[in-house]
């Protein structure tokens, strides 16, 4: 059965894949990054794909992605939080405290934000409830070398899917993650 899935980082890796497989499937797919011409060229065929340039970190641009794409599709089914980015590999000492802060930025902040703004939409839709899938990381259970950055924004992941979960639960908004 066909829904409505909002994917962000929809314009490359995992989220390009995921975003074809959805369309493939007959959804209507909420393509969100920041990347407007490798947004279109994943939306290219198909009818059912919605272009969303926006940036996860930028809490207006979220929200109102979010809300477009819920008005654009008639229901917000699910959200695949998926936009991420891995820091240049360093040692402790030798992280750049922008790299950090980008991480933190996108990784950690982006998928709170994204998840607030479904979160809100879900809650107040009718009918009630809706999916939040977290990419998170087998890096959070099991890290490389150097990777402090994103292994640390995976860790939080994990605790903010729980706190969702939780959250979600009285108004039928589940919330899991992959790894």
């Amino acid at each position: 059965m066909a829904g409505n899935i909002l994917i962000t980082g929809a314009s490359s890796g995992i989220g390009r894949a995921t975003a074809e497989l959805f369309l493939e499937q007959g959804w209507t797919v909420g393509l969100l990054a920041r990347s407007l011409d490798k947004l279109e060229a994943v939306a290219a065929g198909h009818a059912k794909a919605v272009v969303l340039a926006a940036d996860v970190t930028r809490p207006d641009e979220i929200a109102a992605a979010v809300n477009d794409f819920a008005d654009r599709a008639g229901h917000l089914d699910v959200v695949f939080n998926n936009a991420g980015i891995f820091a240049p590999a360093a040692a402790l000492d030798e992280i750049r405290l922008e790299h950090w802060e980008q991480s933190v930025s996108v990784n950690l902040t982006g998928m709170f934000l994204t998840a607030r703004a479904a979160f809100a939409r879900m809650r107040h839709q009718a009918p009630q409830g809706g999916r939040i899938i977290n990419n998170g990381s087998i890096s959070a259970h099991a890290p490389r070398e150097g990777s402090a950055c994103y292994t640390t924004t995976k860790h939080a992941i994990t605790g903010l899917t729980k706190s969702i979960s939780l959250d979600g639960r009285p108004f039928d908004i589940a919330c899991g993650q992959i790894d």
